[in-house]
């Protein structure tokens, strides 16, 4: 009974313990005077993440509430203190002019326990600066040149499938997002792999397939997730894996298959995979860039992730702005229209001089920002200039609420209206750059930004040059939101009326 009795106090004792310790960590931000949300004892400031509100709405709502208030606001990643930047002025700093003070993210990856978690985009310090060099020479205008063929290849297919699938409904109906995440797959799998994914074809490709399951499927449930995601490095002590087994299984297989066949046979090709492989073989032992295998299915993974999605869901939403601005659709296609040649071929050069297209296609990447904030982590205590009340401590997560200031009507008047001409090259010169986020800014952009771009022209010219896009019965307007995922993402899919041309 005596036993029993002293386990109940302890438990009581340290049940209060824990209670009290988060208390104080939720008191963070009051206690400092700082302008912030009242948080939930265990979601923080991400009430109602993945049921009620996706990631993008909790940083756009308290982004909106507090701007005005100071350089940033008090925000909790669960219980976890932490900065929403406010101000361009200090968004500018941490991703430019104080870099060096915020080169790492932050965020859980476990090299040893979880490979695929060991990628450019989540490593950090030393590692992710070698690694970056020694990536870069893949997204050069010459290596995206070389890869343009391809991709023109996977387009024309592209353009033969779509003609069909629109010609199976009476009212040539077509829910666009699943195919232009086929035909990024297929881009993707050429240009990285060397390989045939055939997903154009067959919806249910191998690679399609593990391509859905790495964005949709989680290994946790969203308790686990989030602790995994706010206590990044107690997770990996913990050993914590975040791929699902058969996402694991599928890249490992395929980047080791592919590398003996390529080493067997002495096959050298100008693609990703090749630049990984000379790494593998000791190109990096130097500055200690050397890949395992483990590494290189690591950015062969992350490669394929953001390439795909990012691309498709860029092109989903600017075709449906097209079939609701049916004069910007006809003036873009006018202008792809005299560009290609007689024989229906466009170059590089040609294609990335197309002045409107670039516009549309930034203008769909403010409205619909498909990576919502910037993640960044201070590396030492930091004094925000002119703000002494306001100081990001060493080990502090920092948001860049990117979607929030994309959709700022100081930024950009009237922010729910497509309007290209924010981009019209005078108009964009006036502009600061940290005020465009959708690549990120600074040492630490979106080392894939050439290669997206590159597609998505592609993708877009083709498309507008065979077909007319409109709004049917189906089409939702507004376009509803998945809750779950971490990336914008409509939540029904974009059904529009498809006509050929």
């Amino acid at each position: 009974m005596a036993i029993t009795t002293y386990l109940i106090y302890a438990i009581i004792t340290v049940s209060s313990l824990l209670v009290y310790y988060i208390k104080k960590r939720l008191n963070y931000w009051k206690e400092l005077d700082i302008p912030h949300d009242e948080p939930s004892l265990i979601s923080g400031n991400l009430q109602g993440l993945m049921t009620k509100r996706s990631i993008a709405d909790c940083t756009r709502e308290a982004y909106e509430k507090h701007r005005g208030s100071g350089p940033f606001c008090g925000f909790y990643f669960f219980q976890r203190p932490s900065v929403l930047v406010l101000e361009t002025d200090l968004a500018k700093n941490i991703l430019i002019k104080d870099f060096s003070k915020f080169t790492d993210r932050g965020l859980f990856h476990n090299e040893e326990g979880d490979p695929l978690t060991g990628h450019l985009f989540l490593l950090d310090g030393a590692k992710w600066k070698n690694l970056r060099n020694k990536l870069s020479p893949t997204f050069t205008s010459g290596k995206m040149r070389f890869m343009y063929p391809t991709i023109i290849e996977v387009a024309e297919n592209f353009v033969q499938v779509f003609g069909e699938m629109s010609g199976k409904s009476e009212r040539n109906v077509v829910e666009i997002k699943e195919l232009l995440a086929r035909f990024t797959t297929d881009v993707i799998g050429k240009c990285a792999f060397g390989l045939e994914c055939n997903s154009l074809k067959d919806p249910n490709a191998e690679f399609r397939i593990m391509g859905k399951r790495s964005l949709n499927e989680r290994r946790h449930g969203r308790f686990v997730t989030g602790f995994v995601q706010a206590f990044p490095t107690l997770a990996k002590k913990m050993n914590m894996r975040m791929v699902p087994d058969d996402v694991h299984n599928f890249f490992m297989r395929i980047v080791r298959e592919t590398v003996a066949y390529r080493e067997e046979n002495n096959i050298k090709r100008n693609d990703f995979l090749s630049i990984l492989i000379d790494l593998k073989n000791g190109e990096g032992k130097a500055d200690g860039v050397s890949l395992s295998l483990e590494e290189m299915a690591a950015q062969a993974f992350v490669f394929f992730l953001g390439g795909f999605e990012t691309s498709s869901s860029t092109m989903g939403f600017a075709l449906y702005e097209l079939a609701l601005n049916q004069d910007v659709q006809n003036k873009m296609r006018e202008e792809i229209n005299e560009a290609f040649n007689d024989d229906g071929s466009i170059s590089y050069e040609t294609l990335h001089g197309l002045p409107y297209l670039g516009q549309v296609i930034s203008e769909t990447l403010r409205k619909y920002t498909i990576v919502p904030h910037l993640n960044r982590q201070a590396l030492v205590d930091y004094v925000v200039p002119g703000n002494p009340k306001y100081v990001i401590k060493k080990g502090m997560p920092i948001f860049i609420p990117a979607y929030g200031m994309h959709h700022d009507p100081s930024l950009y008047p009237n922010p729910e209206k497509f309007d290209p001409d924010r981009f019209e090259p005078s108009a964009a010169k006036q502009r600061d750059t940290v005020e465009f986020l959708a690549f990120g800014d600074g040492p630490r952009n979106c080392i894939g930004m050439r290669f997206g771009i590159m597609q998505t022209r592609v993708g877009m010219a083709y498309l507008l040059r065979n077909f007319k896009f409109s709004v049917c019965e189906e089409t939702e307007v507004p376009l509803q939101w998945s809750k779950t995922s971490f990336v914008l993402c409509s939540k029904n899919g974009i059904f529009l009326k498809v006509d050929k041309l």
